[in-house]
């Protein structure tokens, strides 16, 4: 056993994490490692092709959808979103723009404001989730509600204004949402576990997800949609998000200019963090070292990045509710290689 390998074991015990972690160098898988179970009836372990919920780490994939679009020419990143989706939005800003909803700078209402609730399974009482199986089922949740600043005026994550977008790329593209992003992104960049799935139609090897409550389990299939979409809940298996990133830096979704577009910090969250379109990105002295996505939901938890100045690619998936941070952290820290 590696001294990554015990050292892993060690953070998974303290944080207990049930997942895996994924790492490739040089274009070779490095290292592998996973804990605990993706059915915890039956004991079936994980491996590198298992389906893993990924919460928001999907926005960056609505990202690259409208960036799509915009190199297709039939859009752009400061059309407003009154002159791009006929949705009344009685209290929206008319001057809301694509690049606002994609930097979370929009100030528009969100349907669960990560920093005034804590539990997601709210918002089920008044909208059962097996009904909500499409970004517009989420409407009746935010479209009557007021704005929360101008728009532009300041960073606040906003997982409604997702929504918006992929109602956006149905509305332009005149296809499903999940249709699109299969064609112009998991297809191209050979995701082939990759997929919008419906909890009542799980393919095979699909990790189930967990939430703990007095040091008992159990599934997440009453605490999220039934179907993810724009804003988050796609599946995808270790390897195809690191076919992702692959994809994504060798311009094989969009060209140079888009790619750009989409890594360019737009938005300082933090000291060394900034937003970029649906992507978070880590800055030390103006240079960029990391690009990641994050995703959180009951018995769903994310972390995978992308290191510029080396090509190192992470990907660590969940089916609890936390966890994968520490993972990310401890191989950071390591620097270890491990075949």
């Amino acid at each position: 056993m590696s001294g990554l390998e015990n050292k892993l074991e060690k953070v998974a015990e303290e944080v207990d994490f049930s997942g895996v972690a994924y790492v490739v160098e040089e274009n070779q898988e490095s290292f592998f490692f996973q804990n605990g179970y993706a059915n915890k009836q039956d004991e079936l372990a994980f491996d590198k092709q298992t389906r893993f919920g990924i919460a928001s780490g999907a926005k960056i994939f609505t990202a690259v959808a409208i960036a799509k679009l915009v190199e297709q020419g039939r859009l752009d990143f400061q059309t407003k979103l009154i002159d791009c989706l006929p949705v009344a939005f009685p209290h929206f800003h008319k001057d809301v723009t694509i690049h606002q909803l994609l930097t979370h700078t929009s100030g528009i209402p969100d349907y669960f404001d990560e920093e005034e609730m804590d539990d997601f399974e709210e918002l089920w009482q008044t909208l059962p989730m097996y009904r909500v199986r499409s970004g517009a089922d989420f409407l009746p949740l935010f479209e009557d509600k007021k704005m929360m600043f101008l728009p532009g005026e300041r960073f606040h994550y906003n997982n409604a204004a997702f929504i918006v977008l992929g109602l956006v790329v149905e509305e332009i593209a005149k296809e499903p949402f999940t249709v699109f992003v299969q064609k112009h992104i998991f297809e191209p960049a050979g995701m082939t576990e990759a997929g919008y799935f419906t909890f009542d139609k799980l393919p095979e090897n699909t990790a189930i997800g967990y939430i703990k409550e007095d040091d008992e389990y159990r599934s997440n299939i009453y605490a999220l949609p039934v179907r993810g979409g724009a804003d988050g809940g796609v599946y995808v298996s270790v390897t195809d998000m690191a076919r992702f990133w692959d994809a994504l830096t060798q311009y094989k979704l969009l060209n140079a200019e888009l790619t750009g577009a989409l890594l360019k910090p737009y938005v300082q969250v933090e000291e060394e963090t900034s937003y970029g379109y649906g992507i978070w990105i880590k800055k030390e002295e103006e240079k960029i070292n990391k690009y990641y996505v994050v995703g959180f939901d009951p018995g769903v938890s994310f972390h995978s990045a992308y290191y510029p100045e080396t090509g190192r690619k992470i990907v660590v998936p969940s089916n609890h509710g936390a966890g994968p941070y520490y993972i990310v952290q401890a191989i950071e820290e390591s620097g270890e290689r491990s075949k």
